[in-house]
């Protein structure tokens, strides 16, 4: 898991598209984010299409913020959750459910007390306001062993994807840089999936 795009879309259909898009692309993982009244049920629907067209796909839930919400996503068939800050609730509940949790930090102090308490995955957010890539190898400087994702100003690019994993990251979230809002409009999906193309294939030749 070194790329997890990042979308939402009260729109199920283009939703669907998006994701079909991203596994033609190469991506398997993919977070849905929970940032509108349609969310649930959306996530459902994702999560029905992926098993038939997109087998191979693990579909996490973003923006969770409250154990209820990560109880419910789950049932649905999240496979893991974000959130933009650490919630000891979500934390408690994901533990129980034996689902990955990957909480939201801004401090060394957030990032190290995260993992810590068990999140396997912190995410860094939002990781370029708090200084990109510098800010990740500083923090890393004296904790190397903390496993950052960084969601916030990442570019599917060779000079961005270069600087963040040079830094130290782990693994990076992309939302709209990913996504191009003149392409989702017009429906251009393909033209989405050589994007995923392309940022799958600069990841796989950084690990060289």
């Amino acid at each position: 898991m070194k790329i997890i795009p990042v979308f939402y879309s009260a729109d199920a259909e283009m939703a669907k598209n998006i994701v079909r898009a991203c596994y033609k692309g190469g991506i398997r993982v993919f977070e849905f984010t929970n940032r509108g009244s349609a969310a649930g049920e959306v996530f459902e629907e994702l999560v029905r299409m992926a098993a038939a067209e997109c087998p191979e796909m693990e579909l996490g839930i973003g923006s969770i913020v409250d154990g209820e919400s990560c109880r419910r996503f789950v049932g649905t068939g999240a496979k893991f959750v974000v959130g933009p800050v650490f919630s000891a609730d979500v934390m408690d509940v994901a533990r129980e459910l034996s689902v990955p949790y990957i909480p939201g930090a801004a401090t060394p102090t957030e990032i190290f007390n995260a993992h810590r308490l068990g999140a396997p995955m912190v995410k860094v957010f939002p990781a370029a306001e708090l200084g990109g890539p510098a800010f990740v190898k500083a923090v890393l400087a004296p904790m190397p062993w903390l496993p950052i994702m960084v969601t916030g100003g990442v570019e599917p690019t060779v000079e961005n994807l270069t600087a963040w994993f040079r830094a130290g990251a782990k693994c990076v979230g992309i939302g709209s840089n990913l996504f191009p809002k003149e392409l989702v409009a017009a429906g251009k999906w393909d033209e989405i999936t050589e994007l995923c193309t392309k940022t799958v294939t600069i990841v796989t030749d950084l690990k060289h």
